[in-house]
């Protein structure tokens, strides 16, 4: 069952940078909790320009309950604002890119990483304390792959949640048909998915061919290379909230539904 209205544990990030501020120092204690001794899993967030969202982001990842070792990695990727200096605020690890581009972020953030799991994250979602875990299990399986999430809308605008909630439901139903009956690589998203670093790196990290994505072609490519199957992540503890930027640039919630089910029913772009 998918969650109609925001829970506490996500609306309490849903602050503005002047209140995050102000909290700063508690979340800079949290991530140094979390970042002790040699790192397991590695968390990858590329960043540009993302002044507006990244302590929000910052401080949901800073409340996971993970018992394992931890690292937070954010590629700076030539963000003109003041990103890069939040996320050193916080007391994580912040790279700067300079070839542009979300590949080449995601890349020199898998390189960097020194955790055996990777997990992808972006900066403008917020993410449950149990998502860590519950995105790294099914990895201890050696027939996993790649791990993908679930995800849910912020409400942004005058669109209601209400709405998101049944878009939702539409959208789950196009993901199970392209896990059954055509690609599921193309359900993974970047900022919620997870992997083996070291498979990453053989078959050239998230490199990919034009009209391709970087995340789905990874899933692909691991895939394909024999390492194990996809794993669709299902459990709400790990159900990620993010912005609705992506659909708006699609020309809007229903528009981008109207898109993708073409896509998927009619091989139209």
């Amino acid at each position: 069952m998918r969650p109609i209205s925001i829970p506490a544990s996500i609306r309490q990030h849903l602050q503005s940078n002047s209140v995050l501020l102000g909290n700063v120092q508690n979340i800079r204690e949290r991530f140094k909790r979390l970042q002790q001794g040699t790192p397991e899993i590695s968390v990858v967030i590329p960043a540009y320009n993302e002044e507006e969202n990244i302590l929000r982001t910052l401080s949901s990842l800073s409340c996971t309950t993970s018992q394992r070792s931890l690292e937070f990695i954010v590629v700076d990727n030539n963000s003109r604002d003041a990103t890069a200096s939040l996320v050193k605020a916080v007391g994580i690890t912040c790279i700067h890119e300079p070839r542009q581009g979300i590949a080449a972020a995601r890349n020199t953030g898998l390189r960097a990483a020194r955790g055996k799991l990777i997990i992808n994250a972006d900066a403008d979602t917020i993410y449950p304390p149990a998502w860590i875990d519950e995105m790294v299990r099914p990895l201890e399986r050696s027939a996993t792959a790649v791990c993908y999430g679930r995800f849910s809308f912020i409400p942004v605008g005058n669109t209601n949640r209400f709405v998101y909630f049944f878009y939702e439901y539409a959208a789950d139903m196009l993901r199970y048909f392209n896990k059954f009956f055509r690609e599921e690589a193309v359900n993974v998203y970047g900022f919620n998915s997870s992997f083996r670093r070291d498979q990453g790196l053989e078959v050239d990290g998230f490199d990919h061919p034009p009209q391709a994505s970087e995340d789905g072609w990874l899933a692909l490519k691991l895939r394909n290379k024999g390492f194990g199957k996809l794993h669709y992540v299902t459990n709400i503890r790990a159900l990620v909230w993010t912005t609705d930027r992506r659909n708006q640039i699609d020309g809007g919630l229903w528009k981008a539904l109207g898109k993708k089910a073409k896509r998927i029913f009619l091989g139209k772009r």
